[in-house]
C-alpha cells in the first residue's frame, strides 16, 4: 500500500477514529488533576508559612517574593490557605462522589435486575428527589443538620446517589437482556455472580463518566456552602470561605477572592477534561 493510499484511507475513518491514538482531553485532564492533586498534598511541605498563622503587621500584603499570591486581612499567607484549602475541597468532591457511586450502583443493579415493587418504589422515590433542585435539598440537608465538614459529606452523598442509581438501572435493563446474560442464567449461575461478574463490567463506563463531572458539581457544591456560611467554618481554609471572607476587600485587594476563584476554576476544567476524554476513550466504536 502506497503512502498515498494510506492517506487517503485515514482521511475516510471517522474523526473520532483517526485521533484514537492521542486523545488531547484525556491527556490534558490528567495533567491538570494530577498538578492539583500534588501542589495541594506536597506543596505545603515546600512552603514555610503557616496557613493559620497570623501577622497583624503585614494585613492585606499585594503578591511579593515573601508571600507568593500576597496576605489576607489578619496576614495570614495566601497561597499557603489556597494550597491546604484544596485538600478539603478535593477530598469532599472526590469522597462525596465514590460513595454516591457505590450506593447508586447497588441500587441500580439491584433494582433493575429485580424489577418488581421494590424497582417501583426505589423509582418513585428516585422521582421525588429529582423533583426538586439538587442545590435547594443540599442546602436544607445542611441547614437541618447543622453547619460543617461532615454535614456536608451526608448531604452531597445522601442526593447525589439518585443520579448513579437512575443511570445504573437503565443500563442493566438492557444488559440483563443480552445473550451473555441469558447464558449465564442457563447454566446456572447466581444472580449475585451474575451482576457482579456480567452486568456491572458493561454498564459502569456511563456512571465513571459521568463521576468526573459529579466531583466538579460536589467542588462547586462544597465552596457554595461556605460561601453561605453553611459549609467549613473557620478558620480552617476552603475556596469558598476564602472567597467569601476575601469580598469585602474587593476594591482593594482582589487577590483575596480571585486566586481562591481560580482554584475552583482549574480544579473544575481539570476534572471536567479528564471526563470528556474518557468519554471519548469509553465511547464503542471510538
Amino acid at each position: 500500500m502506497t503512502r498515498r493510499q494510506t492517506r487517503s484511507d485515514l482521511e475516510g475513518l471517522p474523526a473520532s477514529r483517526r485521533r484514537r491514538g492521542v486523545n488531547s482531553s484525556l491527556v490534558a485532564g490528567l495533567a491538570i488533576v494530577a498538578l492539583v492533586v500534588i501542589s495541594v498534598y506536597i506543596g505545603p511541605f515546600l512552603i514555610a508559612h503557616d496557613p493559620l498563622g497570623q501577622d497583624l503587621h503585614n494585613t492585606l500584603q499585594p503578591p511579593s517574593a515573601e508571600h507568593v499570591l500576597g496576605t489576607d486581612n489578619l496576614g495570614r499567607d495566601l497561597f499557603a490557605r489556597i494550597l491546604y484549602a484544596g485538600r478539603t475541597d478535593l477530598q469532599i468532591g472526590v469522597f462525596a462522589t465514590c460513595v454516591a457511586v457505590v450506593v447508586g450502583t447497588i441500587v441500580g443493579a439491584v433494582t433493575g435486575y429485580y424489577g418488581g415493587w421494590v424497582d417501583a418504589l426505589f423509582m418513585r422515590i428516585l422521582d421525588a428527589t429529582m423533583a426538586f433542585p439538587r442545590m435547594v435539598l443540599v442546602i436544607a440537608i445542611v441547614a437541618m443538620l447543622g453547619p460543617g465538614l461532615i454535614s456536608m459529606y451526608m448531604a452531597l452523598t445522601m442526593i447525589g446517589w439518585v443520579i448513579y442509581a437512575r443511570l445504573i438501572r437503565g443500563e442493566v435493563l438492557v444488559a440483563k437482556q443480552m445473550e451473555y446474560v441469558v447464558a449465564a442464567r442457563a447454566i446456572g449461575a447466581t444472580d449475585l455472580r451474575i451482576i457482579r461478574s456480567h452486568v456491572l463490567p458493561n454498564v459502569m463506563a456511563p456512571a465513571l463518566v459521568f463521576a468526573m463531572s459529579n466531583v466538579v458539581l460536589n467542588i462547586l457544591f462544597a465552596a457554595s456552602l461556605s460561601f453561605l456560611g453553611l459549609g467549613v467554618q473557620p478558620p480552617h481554609p476552603e475556596w469558598g470561605t476564602m472567597i467569601a471572607e476575601g469580598r469585602v476587600f474587593m476594591l482593594t485587594s482582589p487577590n483575596l477572592t480571585i486566586f481562591p476563584g481560580l482554584a475552583v476554576v482549574i480544579a473544575g476544567l481539570g476534572f471536567t477534561l479528564l471526563g470528556d476524554g474518557l468519554l471519548d476513550y469509553l465511547r464503542p466504536g471510538a
